[in-house]
């Protein structure tokens, strides 16, 4: 299941991955997996997708909502 559907908005997982990063700040992508209970291999594809759809940016090596990420999940 993606993350993001054809349109470019969040599926239901992407909103918790969004809302993880929204309430928890700058997090790795083993602790968004820990938070939401979604698989490690699912939350790192979904952030990859998401970084190139400009919903999350890459700090490093954690991971940040950024303002079009929220506009999506408010």
């Amino acid at each position: 299941m993606p993350c993001i559907n054809p349109e470019g908005k969040p599926t239901e997982t992407g909103k918790k991955v969004l809302q993880a990063l929204r309430d928890n700040g700058l997090c790795s992508a083993e602790k968004v997996a820990e938070v939401t209970g979604v698989a490690l291999f699912r939350v790192r594809s979904g952030l990859r997708d998401m970084v190139e759809a400009e919903l999350v940016e890459l700090v490093e090596d954690k991971y940040n909502i950024t303002e079009k990420g929220i506009k999506l999940i408010e």
